[in-house]
């Protein structure tokens, strides 16, 4: 057995627009950036440009969004290729159309674990019909409606924890045994360990799991996790092989004009960053 020091994490910035109704998205993933490269030594480089949102409904926001979606996705398909990890910092949810599909097509054997407070589930001809491109992120990436950003994603592996905040056709989805959900409440840890179990996982944190009142987010949902809960979890997914981890929905100020603050968050999930710097252990050839 050797170690493969191929495997460094490589960190990603998004800034670019992804369904975006206001500009503190992305100047958040500008921030937190920022805030992982002074933490970890990792640096950073920033792909999108950070642009006024513009009106219209969900399919005008992907075509305003797909040239730097398609960018995001042709780096990450570069990194994976290369044998490193991607933390990526992103300003919506709606990223994840343009990353979950290549993390699929890289390692179609990981568990997608997806910390939101919304399912992110629903179909652009559900009912009621979808009307945010954040709200189905998840069935766009596994091919349920048509995103032009590949649909690669089996819906099957995508594991929900902390959601709170779904809708009628996601909660259905869950009763079905169609999409897995850990809740949040007491043992969130262990209960997330037995649905992931062994193999990898990529990680993707919406802050809005989070209890409101803790970071800056566009929603604020109650009865989230506490910071605390979310770095259980993630000492629980450093112990399986993690592959990959994004950053969503943190907002550079509160809406008084605070600023943000990152460190709390960046603790939590230090366990996940931990994990993903160790290199990778690989059988000798002969």
């Amino acid at each position: 057995m050797v170690a493969d020091m191929s495997g460094d994490v490589q960190l990603t910035v998004y800034a670019g627009l992804a369904g975006d109704r206001n500009d503190r998205g992305m100047a958040g993933a500008i921030l937190l950036g920022e805030e992982l490269d002074r933490a970890t030594g990792i640096s950073r480089q920033q792909i999108g440009t950070p642009a006024l949102p513009q009106p219209g409904g969900w399919a005008d926001q992907l075509q305003l969004a797909k040239p730097e979606l398609f960018r995001l996705a042709t780096e990450l398909d570069r990194v994976l290729a290369s044998g490193a990890r991607p933390l990526t910092t992103m300003a919506r949810c709606a990223a994840g159309l343009a990353t979950l599909p290549v993390i699929a097509r890289h390692h179609p054997d990981a568990t997608i674990v997806w910390f939101d407070a919304h399912g992110d589930s629903n179909v652009p001809e559900g009912r009621p019909p979808a009307s945010y491109l954040g709200g189905m992120v998840l069935t766009g990436a596994a091919g349920r409606w048509e995103t032009g950003l590949g649909a690669d994603l089996d819906f099957g592996r995508v594991v929900l924890v902390g959601s709170r905040d779904l809708d009628p056709p996601e909660r259905d989805l869950i009763a079905r045994g169609a999409l897995r959900l850990v809740e949040p409440g007491p043992d969130l840890a262990s209960r997330l360990a037995a649905a992931v179990g062994e193999g990898p996982v990529y990680v993707h944190i919406d802050c809005d799991v989070l209890e409101p009142g803790l970071v800056p987010t566009e929603y604020q949902v109650p009865e989230g996790l506490s910071f605390a809960d979310l770095r259980a979890a993630c000492t629980v997914l450093a112990r399986s092989q993690p592959i990959g981890l994004e950053i969503a929905e943190f907002e550079s100020h509160w809406s008084d004009g605070r600023p943000a603050q990152a460190a709390e968050l960046i603790d939590a999930i230090g366990p996940l960053l931990a994990a993903l710097r160790q290199p990778t252990v690989r059988r000798a050839t002969s």
